[in-house]
Parts: C-alpha cells; sequence; structure tokens
C-alpha cells in the first residue's frame, strides 16, 4: 500500500516544473494556440512549410551589423550566435503571427505605418530635379535665400531708472550737444550701459534679442553717418551714431545651387508622400458613431 502511494507521488523536479511561472505561460500560451486554431482552422502562419531558409545576403547583413558596433569581424562560433538569433527571431514572429497577436496592436500599427511612410520617402526619393526646374523654383522662393541685412553702430544710453519720465527729453537736449562732436565726447553724456557701447555687424535678431524688436526695427530706418535718436529700447532711451548698414540681399542662383537643391528635394517628399497617401485614402470611407454616416 505504501509501495503504491509512493508511486503515486510526482518526482521532485516534476513538481518545481509544476510551480514555475514560464511553465504556466507555455501552458497558456499552448491553450491560446489551440483555440485559435479550432476558431480560425483556414487560417496559415506566414509560412506553412515550417522552414526558415537564411541567404548569403542575410549572413551578409548580420556581419556588417556585428562590425558596424566597433567589432571585429565575427568568430565561427560567434556567427553561429547570430543565426541563432535570427532563427529565434523568426520562429517567434511566425508564432504570433499564428497567434493573431499583430491585430488591434497600437505599436505593431505604427510601425507598419513608419514603413509605408519610408516606402513613399523612397519613392520621392527617386526623383531627381533637373537644373531649369531647379531655377524656376529658387525664382519662385528667393526670398528664403536672402541674406539678413546688418549693422554697425555706437550708441549712448539715457537710463529710464535715472531720469524716470524726463529720460526722453535728456537724450534729446544731449543731442543737440553731440551731432557735431565726437563719439568718444559724446560718451560722456549718456548713462553707464550694462552691455557694449559699440555693435558691429549685428543682424536684426541679435539686436531684438538685446534691446527689443522695436529697437532693431527703427535703427535700420536710420541713415549711416550721424547721431541720430533717441531709440527707446527696453532700458530708456538711446541716441545712435550707425556706422554702416549692409542691405537684404537674393544671392545668385549659383551660390546657393546646393541649398535650392535640397530645400526643393525636401519640398518634393513631402508632396509626393501627400500624394500618394491622397491616393490611398481615396480608397477608404470613414464613418464616424456621433451621426454614423460615411465621410469620403
Amino acid at each position: 500500500m505504501m509501495e503504491a502511494a509512493k508511486d503515486q507521488i510526482p518526482p521532485r523536479r516534476f513538481r518545481r516544473w509544476l510551480r514555475d511561472p514560464l511553465f504556466h505561460f507555455m501552458l497558456v500560451g499552448v491553450a491560446l494556440f489551440g483555440i485559435y486554431r479550432v476558431l480560425n482552422p483556414s487560417v496559415e502562419g506566414p509560412d506553412a512549410s515550417g522552414q526558415i531558409a537564411l541567404t548569403q545576403d542575410d549572413l551578409r547583413q548580420m556581419t556588417v551589423a556585428w562590425m558596424a558596433q566597433g567589432r571585429q569581424a565575427p568568430t565561427p562560433v560567434q556567427v553561429a550566435s547570430l543565426v541563432e538569433a535570427k532563427v529565434r527571431e523568426e520562429i517567434l514572429y511566425r508564432e504570433a503571427l499564428a497567434l493573431g497577436l499583430d491585430r488591434d496592436d497600437t505599436i505593431v500599427k505604427r510601425r507598419l505605418a513608419q514603413k509605408m511612410e519610408f516606402l513613399a520617402e523612397d519613392a520621392a526619393a527617386l526623383r531627381e530635379p533637373t537644373r531649369p526646374e531647379l531655377e524656376v523654383w529658387f525664382q519662385e522662393h528667393s526670398g528664403a535665400f536672402a541674406s539678413t541685412p546688418r549693422v554697425s553702430f555706437t550708441h549712448v544710453y539715457f537710463s529710464a531708472d535715472r531720469h524716470g519720465e524726463g529720460a526722453r527729453e535728456v537724450a534729446v537736449k544731449a543731442l543737440g550737444t553731440i551731432s557735431a562732436g565726437s563719439r568718444q565726447s559724446a560718451a560722456r553724456l549718456g548713462d553707464p550701459f550694462m552691455f557694449q557701447d559699440f555693435y558691429g555687424d549685428r543682424s536684426p535678431n541679435q539686436l531684438a534679442g538685446v534691446f527689443g524688436p522695436a529697437f532693431a526695427k527703427a535703427l535700420l530706418e536710420l541713415k549711416p553717418g550721424t547721431w541720430q535718436g533717441p531709440i527707446a529700447s527696453g532700458y530708456g532711451w538711446h541716441l545712435v551714431f550707425v556706422d554702416t548698414i549692409t542691405p537684404a540681399r537674393v544671392p545668385a542662383f549659383e551660390e546657393v545651387e546646393a541649398d535650392v537643391r535640397a530645400e526643393w528635394t525636401a519640398e518634393w517628399r513631402t508632396r509626393s508622400k501627400q500624394a500618394a497617401f491622397e491616393t490611398m485614402r481615396a480608397r477608404y470611407t470613414v464613418v464616424l458613431p456621433d451621426d454614423g454616416e460615411a465621410k469620403p
């Protein structure tokens, strides 16, 4: 009787397997696969033959990817490990498809949509513009390649904190004093400024970052060679002596041909992708839950 009871007790290793979460996971996976195959008997996996064929190109790509990480060429043992990893990935992929795990999966949908975007970009990249096309496109978009104006100037600052509402009048009075004087004597009439007194070859954006957009705009409207102002900034008022103003300039096509080609290509890819999507979009009808009407 005791011997029969012992025969019915599972071995210790088997009991350990029964408690292993991985064993439970495998059982659930097998059950799910069996149920899915019963409910979908006609569905076949990506390769019903059960064969996984690796080509020389596959092996070459694995070797290139390995060496791209700064490693030496893989040894035969390492190649075998790469092959096993590739086989494992393929097996898991096929089994996941067989279970329908790709369905209604947001990550899978996004990845496939991304691949379609890449395909559209690759198709657009096959189109090379001719030189006449680039020249016409440049004429239509020449403003985007224009250089920004530049200005060099000296200023005398009058602090709103020190002079209050009368800061502008103080600056106007000083202007009458220094109109015919030197820049050195003019500097003694103003207040200390926290930054520079002279700014050379600055763009409007650079000036706006220091003095504000209104100051930068007013400065570019002045004529070089004389003291002018006062011009308001966020700090107070300024008398300005403009040395030079270099106006904006549209370069010749030959100067920016490479940039024009790059911009043309970017625009062409965007338009081609949109056109491809609109063609695909026309094959579908969207039904919204609010009114249930089909939307083309």
